[in-house]
């Protein structure tokens, strides 16, 4: 998973994020900040989690789970450009990302769900 452009596209908004909230006052890196990091960090963790799951619904699980966290990165850039803690400049270049990443995250739900499911049935 990690050598997947999916990953890489949030991993760069994540360490973008990281490096710019770091240079906010207190109050804008505990409310926007916190989030902003936690969302964008929990993409790529479960994009990793979802990958290391056995069953075809278990990885879904933790991809829409991924995608849930990208849209939520999402509107936290907004805030930040719309509470003027990025430039128009920032907050383009993290929306491209995300929407490039929320595509290619798409596809690889659907990717996933049209593979055949690989579980063996338990016996009995």
């Amino acid at each position: 998973m990690e050598e997947l452009a999916v990953f890489a596209r949030f991993e760069e908004v994540s360490d973008r994020m990281w490096e710019i909230v770091q240079g906010w006052r207190m109050l804008a890196q505990d409310t926007i900040g916190k989030q902003v990091i936690r969302s964008a960090d929990s993409v790529g963790a479960n994009l990793v989690e979802g990958d290391g799951r056995y069953s075809k619904a278990d990885a879904l699980h933790f991809f829409i789970i991924a995608r849930g966290s990208a849209r939520e990165t999402t509107l936290w850039v907004k805030r930040a450009h719309k509470r003027k803690l990025i430039t128009t400049v920032e907050a383009t270049e993290l929306l491209r990302l995300l929407t490039e990443g929320c595509q290619m995250l798409n596809n690889l739900i659907t990717y996933r769900r049209n593979l055949p499911n690989s579980n063996p049935q338990p016996s009995k």
